[in-house]
């Protein structure tokens, strides 16, 4: 049966709404009630008399009283205290106070579960002792966790630059592609809303795979996010509370995502619809027809390096560009790779060098363009250079070219399966170094300039009928 109100309670409850004082006030006959209570009093009987003694006051306001409000305060705050008291949780079994923690069973027990059987040998320790310990594991375990958070914020960050970059590419291929079927006849119509579709789409399908990246990136960091929160309100708990529910949330602290993945690959594929344009519509067009053996690849040229618009030849900039850090883009060399890889068969191209620093051949595709490398076959690089007056072949150390007249084009010519990568004077068919390798990947034509624009010289296009 629940107990009445005590006679300290009584004396501080108000005679109108039976409450505790709220802003007590008292009137002439030394009454005392709430002040709103006592207006609206007032209000309801239209005449200003005590609620209790029914005398009438004066028309003074009736006066604060200082010394009841802090006898209020004190008796609401006592009495909050002594609840909070009340409402410690106990043990279940013993209904005492849980003041030990088994650390066997890796709860909160009391001093008689502390002599039962159940806990025989087990090894305890005094509550607040074995929060905070269990704390300090929490809050080491949760420093994992928020750098596994700004790794995958770092990660998502990139794929949003990528995904811009990825947007800007296919607005700056279409604009190429518009401006090359221009020069067409009408009848090429048909052949650049073909090109057109198929840019779209792979922007499309490219975009979309991004866009189910950064999703994905952003539903990890959520989850992430509301784990962090949630230990960390659980560390925020009373210790009784937080040792109740520590195991659960120790699980809660284990990390099961992995690291974020790198972002690679899903740019637009700009040689595949630039690339020999012009002579994939010969047909159409032969007498317009330029052919050239080696389109560059733009995803992979240093942001220093500036291309052509029809990605047949490659200046140095001042100016460096904005360019996302994808896996095959060249940052720690001044080149940009051909778009196409060969590992069989022979090939040729002629390259318009001139100028006083550059560099031709063939680099195999493990070849690492961001960290330590070695220009040399050693590193797999093979190649001739200008640089300092003196033309070299990039051998260990570089061999020493002799060079009758200054080279304004150089020939390289690969043939994979022989293992030859020979190198000669176009104009004269002049022979410049050989190098003798056994190829066991692809390999891809670079380019490198420091000062002077590179070429790929366009071959001539012909054709007979039997």
């Amino acid at each position: 049966m629940a107990s009445g109100p005590s006679l300290l309670e009584e004396e501080l409850s108000c005679p109108v709404c039976s409450e505790i004082f709220r802003d007590p006030v008292v009137l002439r006959c030394s009454h005392c009630f709430c002040k709103a209570c006592l207006q609206h009093w007032w209000r309801d009987k239209g005449s200003q008399e005590c609620p209790v003694c029914r005398r009438r006051g004066s028309m003074d306001p009736p006066l604060p009283s200082l010394s009841l409000r802090n006898a209020c305060e004190s008796f609401l705050k006592e009495r909050s205290q002594r609840a909070e008291a009340g409402s410690e949780v106990l043990c279940s079994l013993h209904s005492e106070k849980l003041k030990l923690f088994c650390l066997e069973d890796q709860i909160p027990v009391c001093f008689v579960c502390q002599t039962s059987k159940k806990h025989e040998n087990h090894k305890f320790r005094p509550v607040q002792e074995a929060a905070e310990e269990n704390k300090e594991k929490l809050r080491t375990a949760l420093a994992p966790l928020q750098e596994k958070l700004k790794a995958f914020k770092a990660v998502k960050l990139l794929c949003d630059q990528t995904a811009e970059h990825i947007k800007s590419q296919a607005q700056h291929t279409e604009r190429q592609i518009r401006r090359e079927f221009e020069k067409l006849q009408q009848f090429l119509k048909d052949e650049e809303t073909a090109r057109i579709t198929a840019l779209r789409e792979e922007e499309e399908q490219k975009s979309q795979k991004m866009k189910e990246k950064i999703e994905k990136m952003t539903e990890e960091i959520s989850s992430l996010s509301e784990q962090i929160r949630a230990i960390e309100q659980e560390l925020g708990a009373e210790d009784v509370s937080f040792l109740q529910k520590y195991k659960d949330t120790q699980n809660r602290a284990q990390c099961t995502l992995g690291d974020p993945e790198k972002v690679s690959g899903p740019l637009i594929d700009v040689a595949k619809h630039l690339g020999n344009l012009k002579y994939r519509v010969w047909k159409k067009m032969l007498g317009t027809v330029q052919y050239t053996p080696v389109t560059l690849d733009p995803n992979t040229a240093h942001p220093l390096l500036s291309l052509s618009e029809d990605l047949t030849s490659v200046r140095y900039s001042d100016e460096r560009r904005e360019v996302p850090a994808n896996p095959e883009r060249c940052v720690g060399w001044l080149c940009v790779l051909g778009s196409e890889g060969f590992s069989s068969g022979r090939h040729c191209w002629d390259v318009e060098v001139g100028g006083v620093a550059w560099m031709v051949g063939v680099v195999k595709e493990s070849f690492s363009s961001k960290g330590v490398f070695i220009l040399s076959p050693v590193g797999g690089v093979w190649g001739i250079e200008l640089t300092s007056g003196e033309y070299r072949a990039m051998t260990s150390p570089p061999t020493h070219l002799t060079v009758k007249k200054k080279l304004q084009r150089v020939r390289v010519q690969l043939d994979w399966d022989r293992g030859e990568v020979s190198f000669s004077d176009p104009s004269d068919n002049t022979p410049l170094y050989t190098f003798k390798h056994s190829f066991t990947e692809r390999l891809f034509p670079f380019f490198s300039t420091a000062q002077v624009t590179v070429r790929i010289c366009p071959l001539k296009v012909s054709v007979s009928v039997k």
